[in-house]
Parts: C-alpha cells; structure tokens; sequence
C-alpha cells in the first residue's frame, strides 16, 4: 500500500470513529415522514461518518493541503 491509501483509510476510520461517537452520544434516532416513523441505528450514521471522512481527504488533496 501507499503513503495516499494508508492516509485515505486513516480519515475512513477517523470519520467512522466520529460517526460511532454521534451515535452513541445521540443514542435512539428516528426518521419521520407522513405519519410513519422508521427507527435508525448506529450503522448508518457510522457509514455517513465513513463518507464524510473521505469526503475530507478529498478535499485536502484536491487543495493540497
């Protein structure tokens, strides 16, 4: 593997350890529309954390930081 990959799975795990870390302080989420009310669990707002730490090493290498 590469310096770029290694730091790219860093900032996945960063972004997922910060997306745990929400899940757990938020604790039971919901989603409701239209009167029909669908419970969300720890797993997507993980992977949302996942997609946002990737999102960040994306735009450090886009601006060269």
């Amino acid at each position: 593997m590469d310096q770029n990959t290694v730091e790219a799975v860093g900032f996945t795990a960063a972004g997922a350890a910060a997306g745990a870390g929400i899940a757990a302080t938020v604790g039971g989420m919901g989603l409701a529309v239209g009167g029909t009310a669908v419970a969300i669990t720890a797993a997507p707002v993980v992977a949302a954390g996942a997609v946002v730490g990737l999102a960040t090493y994306g735009l450090k290498k886009a601006f060269g930081w």
